[in-house]
């Protein structure tokens, strides 16, 4: 009987160590939150391409973004995942002519973070890969109406934020900056056709490696976040895209300013051990 109830005693232990052990496991990796936010924008367009026209374009467009940011705490790294789609309808100054403008960007990146002021204030820094498709579109051009916007960047990344209270309520305002560092885009060259490119073949410098020089690229968001519920967050803010280039003696430049408002959720993954 004593060694029954030795055995017994023992066992105990070991599922009752297995089961706080399991608890512990689970309270560790429960940790991973991710923030997912959509937002609408609108606002004006500001288009020049040389290749289509020399006049400078503007005009009103609509813009969607979309992003998740996933983060382990304990953890100073998270990663980010931005999509970006835009359109827009824009005129010359004498409004005789007319383009449409469109992309989808996608960022990836990962950032670093640091705490400050009680962990009010928090710093990231990083980098993320940028990969643009678009288009630019003269509804006057009878030859070569239509510019391809096709290019892959890499680009330094700051994000800082700051949590207050105002009337009671959780409040989060957050600034965040890209440029890019080098890169690579697709371009015809000054009076090359789509068709010598694409029917004939006819390479002439048409993948060109770009800098922040030839390449240059401003991309700043400032948003407020007022919490709504323990999960929901409601978001207003600016969104500046402004993208340009000057390669193969064509220059470009499609510059988007947007008013945001929209939802982020935060909420805790907990994966199955």
């Amino acid at each position: 009987m004593t060694i029954k109830n030795n055995w017994l005693r023992i066992m105990k232990v070991i599922v009752l160590s297995f089961i706080i052990y399991h608890l512990s496991f689970s309270h560790a990796v429960a940790q991973t939150v991710i923030t997912r936010s959509q937002m609408l924008g609108l606002g004006v367009t500001n288009v020049l391409d040389t290749y289509l026209s020399q006049e400078h374009f503007s005009g009103p467009g609509f813009s969607f973004l979309a992003t998740v940011e996933r983060q382990t705490p304990g953890k100073a790294w998270s990663w980010i995942i931005l999509h970006e789609a835009n359109i827009s309808s824009v005129n010359d100054r004498t409004d005789n002519k007319q383009e449409l403008e469109g992309a989808y960007n996608f960022y990836y990146g990962w950032l670093h973070e640091w705490w400050l002021m009680d962990k009010r204030l928090r710093l990231q820094a990083g980098g993320m890969g940028n990969g643009t498709l678009g288009f630019i579109y003269n509804t006057s051009n009878s030859n070569n109406p239509a510019q391809a916007r096709c290019h892959i960047n890499i680009m330094p990344t700051g994000v800082a934020s700051y949590r207050f209270t105002l009337f009671h309520k959780p409040m989060t305002v957050r600034y965040e900056l890209a440029l890019p560092l080098a890169g690579v885009m697709f371009s015809p060259n000054y009076g090359q056709s789509y068709y010598e490119i694409f029917q004939r073949g006819n390479y002439d410098h048409n993948i060109v490696a770009t800098t922040f020089v030839t390449s240059p690229e401003w991309r700043h968001m400032l948003t407020l976040d007022a919490q709504l519920s323990s999960t929901f967050t409601l978001r207003l803010g600016y969104l500046g895209n402004m993208q340009q280039s000057d390669v193969n003696d064509i220059k470009q430049h499609v510059y988007t300013h947007r008013v945001l408002i929209g939802i982020t959720k935060r909420f805790s993954i907990i994966p199955v051990p």
